[in-house]
């Protein structure tokens, strides 16, 4: 099953907080407790919930209801995002979101090439429609 990105941030949080209790990293070097609050996993996970409870039947529907279900999360992304004053997705964050995203409706049998392809898309612009992080 694809990773969500917030199980990878929550393990940077923990093994940061490690480093920093081992005396291994200088504080001032640590930054994903302030990176990733729980307020923004919290609300991440939300959208992610809702995301992957539409992807099941996503390998029989047309490429109208799956660029739907895109279309929701990506703005419920968005809305995060600006909840956090449009800075809670930064460059690794969007690559992982939408990483997450293509892998997800890959492992639910959407043929993501495919759909891309047949609008006129490269695999990787399946968000761009949408997305403002």
């Amino acid at each position: 099953m694809a990773e969500r990105p917030t199980a990878s941030w929550r393990r940077g949080i923990v093994e940061e907080a490690a480093q920093l209790a081992a005396g291994t990293l200088d504080p001032d070097c640590s930054c994903m407790a302030e990176l990733f609050p729980d307020a923004l996993l919290a609300a991440t996970d939300k959208v992610l919930d809702a995301f992957e409870g539409e992807l099941p039947g996503l390998s029989e529907a047309g490429d109208e209801d799956v660029f739907a279900v895109v279309e929701r999360v990506v703005l419920a992304l968005n809305a995060v995002d600006a909840a956090h004053d449009g800075a809670a997705f930064e460059t690794d964050e969007r690559e992982e979101l939408c990483h997450y995203i293509d892998e997800a409706l890959t492992e639910h049998g959407v043929d993501v090439v495919g759909l891309t392809a047949r609008h006129g898309l490269g695999r990787y612009q399946i968000t761009d429609k949408w997305r403002e992080w």
